[in-house]
């Protein structure tokens, strides 16, 4: 099976890259290389199943001729990091919704199975926790660019599902919750990277807020494992579904837990939200995901402890140190 990834030199994107190709798929990934990196691929850029296009997803020309040459696409291609959203709304806005609806059309057009990766953002301020896929959506004021994320990633969905209703489009959509793992950078205000370059370099961990709001951490190779099942299976399509890890972990905990794997000295330094993002700045005291759907329909679900990501993401930063 010949797979497009757009935004495959990213994080996620590389892990399944090269997941895909150790199985025998023949890989091309799409990346502007604008968050994601050559390095992410390296270790298979010259295997004679991969193919790298550097370009932009808005370049329709381009993916209509990738799109065509793959059987699926995964559209990863996306705006990420809290930081990133609050300062550019607008590059947000714009690569998020625009390059779905450009993958989608030129999927549509000869009927390609497509996978489009949405986030646990567009949960908003749900208070309903566990998040299940059928639950209402609770977003914040236009007037704060934090919803901004959620709000193209909801409309991303409601795109998917635009298509597949009108179009007969088979797609898939997955809403990540936290990935984390190697080859994940904190450039864009990603928590557990961040903590741990702190820890390593004797730095402040910086908490932001009073460090009691909780999240739930899902180990890539674990997310990336979902992700194939989900392509494999024919059941998944037209389906939304939750990937992530379900053992719950306040942030406060986190850094101390970081701390105390990396063997630091460092302090844990609380920061206000006003000061760390924008003023009015909005966040939600807890995130778990219910992954019973998945589960369901794969059999499997992310398990990996948080002990053992942390010390992966350790290792893979003192590993880039060295």
């Amino acid at each position: 099976m010949k797979i497009l990834i757009t935004g495959g030199a990213g994080f996620i994107g590389s892990h399944l890259a090269g997941a895909l190709l150790e199985r025998g798929d023949r890989v091309a990934v799409l990346d502007d290389l604008s968050t994601g990196a050559v390095a992410n691929i390296q270790t298979f850029r010259d295997h004679p199943s991969f193919t790298l296009r550097v370009g932009s997803c808005l370049d329709r020309p381009l993916v209509a001729e990738l799109v065509d040459q793959a059987d699926v696409t995964v559209h990863l291609a996306a705006a990420v990091g809290v930081r990133l959203i609050v300062e550019r709304p607008v590059h947000t806005i714009e690569t998020n919704v625009k390059a779905t609806e450009v993958v989608l059309e030129a999927a549509a057009r000869k009927g390609k199975k497509v996978l489009l990766a949405s986030t646990s953002e567009v949960y908003g301020k749900s208070a309903k926790v566990p998040f299940h896929e059928n639950d209402d959506i609770s977003l914040g004021p236009t007037s704060h660019s934090r919803w901004a994320y959620a709000c193209s990633k909801a409309l991303d969905e409601w795109l998917g599902f635009a298509f597949a209703r009108e179009k007969g489009l088979p797609v898939i959509i997955t809403r990540f919750f936290n990935t984390v793992g190697p080859r994940q950078t904190g450039r864009y205000g990603m928590v557990l990277p961040t903590f741990v370059r702190q820890a390593l370099a004797g730095e402040p961990l910086t908490v932001y807020g009073d460090g009691t709001q909780a999240r739930c951490f899902a180990h890539v190779a674990d997310v990336v494992r979902s992700v194939v099942m989900l392509l494999d299976n024919p059941a998944a399509v037209g389906e939304v579904f939750n990937i992530g890890s379900n053992e719950e972990v306040t942030i406060m905990e986190l850094a101390e837990r970081v701390r105390t794997a990396a063997k630091s000295d460092s302090a844990i330094e609380l920061i206000p939200y006003d000061q760390a993002y924008a003023k009015g700045f909005e966040d939600m005291p807890q995130r778990v995901p219910d992954v019973s759907k998945l589960e369901s329909l794969i059999k499997y679900k992310p398990s990996t402890p948080l002990s053992r990501i942390i010390e992966d993401t350790i290792a893979d930063q003192r590993n880039h140190a060295e």
